[in-house]
């Protein structure tokens, strides 16, 4: 299946999730990210949810983390719509959040992180067998995951694979892992 078609589709789906089943997927993803290992991790990037598209609730990790490991750093993205970049943030909590005119909770004050990430949660549409992802088309994250050698690249998806995408480009990032509801998938 073609990007746009997969795009097309996957909206779909998350519109017609009930709000139990929502709750429900992501309870799931909370359990399969409390599984991963988080030795030697010292920062985290997390994006943040767009809930009105039913993106999956990373609050859900943040308060985890925060909770169960409170020596990570939590990294938070901004968006820069003309240049297509992102910026990275420290996490000062909820109330340094604002909407963006594209409906994005992006950090207010959170002071620039340049240094080392250990660990990227990448927010997608879709995802493959092979470990590649749709989003939302504007190549944020392909550019910000493509000079992160090092960093662990964890997709985290409401359903499960999808067998191939058809029109996969030189850009793409591969994902290391993929988090769904029921299972963490490695590639």
């Amino acid at each position: 299946m073609l990007k746009n078609q997969i795009r097309k589709v996957s909206s779909e789906q998350r519109d017609s999730l009930t709000e139990e089943q929502y709750q429900l997927y992501n309870d799931g993803l909370l359990r399969q990210f409390t599984l991963l290992g988080f030795n030697g991790v010292k920062t985290v990037h997390v994006f943040l949810p767009i809930t009105e598209k039913k993106e999956p609730n990373t609050f859900l990790f943040i308060e985890w983390l925060e909770q169960n490991h409170p020596e990570i750093k939590i990294i938070v993205p901004k968006a820069d719509f003309e240049t297509a970049l992102l910026t990275h943030h420290e996490y000062l909590g909820d109330q340094d959040l604002k909407k963006s005119i594209y409906n994005i909770l992006e950090p207010e004050k959170g002071k620039i992180h340049d240094g080392e990430i250990d660990m990227v949660l990448v927010p997608l549409l879709a995802f493959d067998q092979q470990g590649y992802r749709v989003g939302y088309g504007k190549g944020f994250y392909d550019r910000f995951l493509e000079p992160l050698k090092n960093a662990q690249k964890i997709g985290v998806s409401l359903f499960p694979a999808i067998d191939k995408i058809d029109d996969i480009n030189a850009n793409d990032v591969r994902l290391d892992l993929c988090l769904t509801p029921t299972n963490t998938i490695a590639f």
